[in-house]
């Protein structure tokens, strides 16, 4: 039986963020996952690209059985409406789920107190403790990278989609160490460069 992976995606999403890692787990994955779409409600989404997706779940009927919640980047995570979003958030790491969160979603993830003790990073350090405010301690854990992965968590920056897939990969042993390393120079550095990974 397929294992579930959620993709979080609000109004004005960032597509190629989901694309490379929700490509990568359906091509690498030999068909241990399904992905599935959450969003604020079950109304189409609309990604910065213009893709539109119907979302599978709203915040009140996600599944209680999932291995993954992704949250991806976009323009709209610092809207209000954003707040219902905690209660799920809060509920995958207090159960050690896999969780997520690129660009300003990584932020978003920050005002939620969720990355005071963990090793993160987002688009910016400032940034982070001015959205995020008090609910954010977690400057000494905040590491200038791509992409980190710390205790079922990982964050990146918006310019790091790339790396965020890759962790997500590893993290959930959606292939072997070198297909991923593989699939990730491929897609890093190109054809000409990086060996041809095995289909």
């Amino acid at each position: 039986m397929r294992k579930t992976i959620l993709f979080v995606i609000l109004q004005q999403y960032a597509d190629w963020e989901a694309a490379y890692i929700s490509s990568a787990i359906t091509m690498l994955g030999q068909d241990k996952y399904e992905i599935k779409t959450v969003s604020i409600s079950k109304d189409y989404v609309q990604s910065i690209g213009g893709f539109k997706v119907l979302p599978d779940y709203d915040i009140t009927s996600v599944p209680d059985d999932y291995e993954a919640l992704i949250l991806i980047g976009g323009m709209t995570w610092r809207s209000e409406n954003t707040q219902s979003i905690k209660v799920l958030v809060e509920d995958c790491f207090q159960k050690g789920k896999l969780l997520g969160g690129i660009c300003d979603a990584s932020a978003f993830l920050g005002t939620t107190g969720i990355l005071n003790n963990v090793a993160h990073t987002s688009n910016d350090l400032n940034h982070l403790k001015q959205w995020a405010g008090t609910n954010y301690t977690g400057e000494a854990n905040y590491i200038a990278k791509q992409a980190v992965c710390n205790k079922s968590v990982i964050t990146a920056n918006g310019t790091a989609p790339l790396e965020f897939a890759k962790e997500i990969l590893l993290a959930l042993h959606v292939a072997d160490e070198k297909t991923i390393a593989d699939w990730y120079n491929f897609h890093k550095l190109g054809v000409y460069t990086a060996p041809m990974p095995k289909m």
